[in-house]
């Protein structure tokens, strides 16, 4: 990292929470540090702590103060890159503030520099085998994947947004017109990208599929073909990871007004009258991190969803997490749908 770079994501304790989320999106380095007025160390505060604090509830409105966490692994001065190289595998971190001995911030180390590596080994699973019914009849002749948004196809966007983000490997689920899309991509060489197909001999659902995948060894990606998004796939992995999950949802925020006065009644008594409330839940965004032993969970040659997956998971005691989605998002499923992100792509993608 460029000398004396770091002093860029510095905030005090006061700083809005949002202009702490915009500095970690616009920089490289990815984090925010919170530090008083002599420079000490209060905080820092990444993308799964923006997100921790949505699903709990907690406001951006307020200061960064009240979405920070306030004990961070540090390093000294005098730490040598393999002992850094070291801690951070071992707690499974992105970055690691440098502090002397009065806890003042005086550097700032991160992965990505330490290995010098930009592609990504995860592999990312895309599934593109769907008839898009609900897209009548543009999808009678073409696959919705290949459904075009501005100049491109649905998947060739998807595609090319994850090759930005440095991934590489990618295994499509094909069924309806699979070979139209084994045209368009090819070995994905043309992308930047290595594709493998998983061929369904019949619609194997939003998780059958993953049985045709080879041994994984790795924590994996896994997004519905007829999604656009500008969610950070780095961000969620290393969310997945730190967390030891083995299954997280990415999930979307969905509010919706009733229609009607709603009379809450305790014992008989009517105690409240709540005109048309808005209510706000966290609804299935369509996108997914799996670890490898996730999959022995999937049961084999049937038609099989991913909810069914977690539903199983959650039964088995095993750890599901959700990660809030706060970035562009939009499910190409109605032609509405399609009419609306032909309206958002230059804004999102030009």
């Amino acid at each position: 990292m460029p000398k004396d770079k770091w002093k860029q994501v510095l905030v005090a304790p006061e700083t809005p929470a949002m202009d702490a989320v915009r500095l970690i999106d616009s920089t490289r380095m990815q984090i925010a540090l919170v530090v008083d007025a002599s420079g000490r160390l209060l905080g820092t505060v990444t993308d799964g702590d923006v997100r921790r604090a949505i699903i709990s509830g907690v406001p951006l409105t307020g200061p960064v103060a009240d979405i920070m966490f306030r004990t961070p692994t540090t390093a000294p001065p005098e730490a040598d890159h393999e002992a850094l190289l070291s801690l951070m595998q071992t707690k499974v971190l992105r970055q690691i503030p440098i502090v002397d001995a009065a806890g003042r911030v005086v550097g700032l180390e991160s992965m990505m520099d330490l290995l010098s590596r930009e592609v990504l080994p995860n592999a990312v699973v895309l599934m593109a085998g769907g008839r898009g019914q609900r897209l009548r009849p543009l999808t009678d002749l073409c696959p919705k994947p290949l459904l075009r948004i501005g100049d491109k196809p649905i998947l060739e966007i998807i595609l090319e947004t994850f090759v930005a983000q440095g991934f590489r490997t990618f295994y499509i689920s094909i069924n309806y017109m699979a070979e139209k899309v084994v045209e368009h991509f090819g070995d994905g060489s043309r992308f930047g990208a290595s594709i493998s197909y998983l061929r369904e001999d019949q619609p194997m659902g939003t998780a059958g599929a993953l049985t045709l995948l080879p041994p994984m060894e790795r924590p994996f990606l896994v997004m519905n073909g007829d999604l656009l998004t500008k969610v950070n796939f780095a961000h969620l992995l290393d969310f997945h990871e730190s967390q030891g999950a083995a299954a997280t949802m990415c999930v979307r925020p969905y509010t919706t007004q009733i229609p009607y006065g709603v009379v809450h009644v305790e014992d008989h008594k009517l105690v409240r009258i709540e005109e048309k409330p808005t209510q706000t839940v966290f609804v299935n965004a369509g996108i997914y991190a799996l670890s490898p032993d996730a999959l022995a969970r999937i049961p084999s040659g049937q038609a099989f969803d991913m909810p069914a997956l977690f539903e199983t998971l959650v039964a088995e005691g095993a750890p599901t997490l959700a990660f809030p989605v706060r970035e562009y998002w939009i499910d190409i499923g109605r032609v509405g749908d399609y009419e609306q992100a032909q309206t958002d792509y230059s804004r999102h993608f030009g």
